[in-house]
């Protein structure tokens, strides 16, 4: 079976994703902080007849994503599609004028460090592989900028440079690379739909196309 691993799976787009790559047969690695949120995941995807397995963690910590994504490939099997998807804290995102070193190192840290944690995990195995999908999602503040969200505009600024860098160097690779910012709220009757979202992302796995993709409305 081909392996999705999910960093920052939540009940909305991890939820929406886990399940339409199920349906395609992926087996499905979590990872997130809170350990009983996984296990009600877990437990939705089995009821659905995907296998789903979870890896608790901090992904702010170094190397934390990594192990978290080492743990999951020893139970599923290699990872086929990286999703990263963490949501930052509201504690950071203050206007640009609040804003302190230390809100934007932990930002950072998230969006950036840790996205290069996950990333150095699972490359190898695709290289070695010569496929592979790397998918990233951000918020709004990637493409449009706020000054009343300084460490997100920030963060995900060089978050989305990282991402377009390894679609540079790895699309030749037959390793698919791909960004998508959410421009509005994401969640079930809000503008957008996880299901929308996931299926989206499905696309860009299986078929390919650009790599960015600004969902707005």
């Amino acid at each position: 079976m081909p392996t999705l691993a999910i960093i920052g799976a939540g009940p909305n787009l991890g939820l929406a994703t886990a399940a339409r790559f199920g349906a395609e047969g992926f087996d499905v690695g979590l990872v997130a902080r809170n350990r009983d949120r996984l296990q009600d995941m877990q437990d939705t995807l089995k009821g659905e007849g995907i296998t789903a397995c979870g890896a608790a963690t901090d992904i702010t910590r170094p190397q934390a994503a990594a192990a978290a994504l080492t743990e999951l490939a020893e139970r599923l099997g290699p990872i086929d599609v990286l999703l990263y998807s963490p949501l930052p804290s509201l504690d950071w995102i203050k206007p640009v004028t609040h804003t302190a070193s230390e809100d934007v190192r932990l930002s950072l840290g998230l969006s950036v460090l840790g996205a290069i944690d996950s990333v150095q995990a699972v490359l190898p195995a695709m290289r070695e592989r010569g496929r592979g999908t790397l998918l990233f999602t951000t918020g709004g503040a990637a493409v449009a900028p706020s000054a009343a969200r300084a460490s997100s505009a920030v963060s995900y600024a060089a978050e989305v440079a990282y991402a377009r860098l390894l679609h540079e160097e790895l699309s030749p690779e037959g390793i698919r690379v791909a960004h998508t910012a959410i421009v509005g709220a994401l969640g079930p009757g809000l503008q957008h739909e996880p299901a929308t979202v996931a299926e989206l992302l499905w696309r860009q796995h299986a078929e390919g196309g650009d790599f960015q993709t600004v969902c707005a409305r």
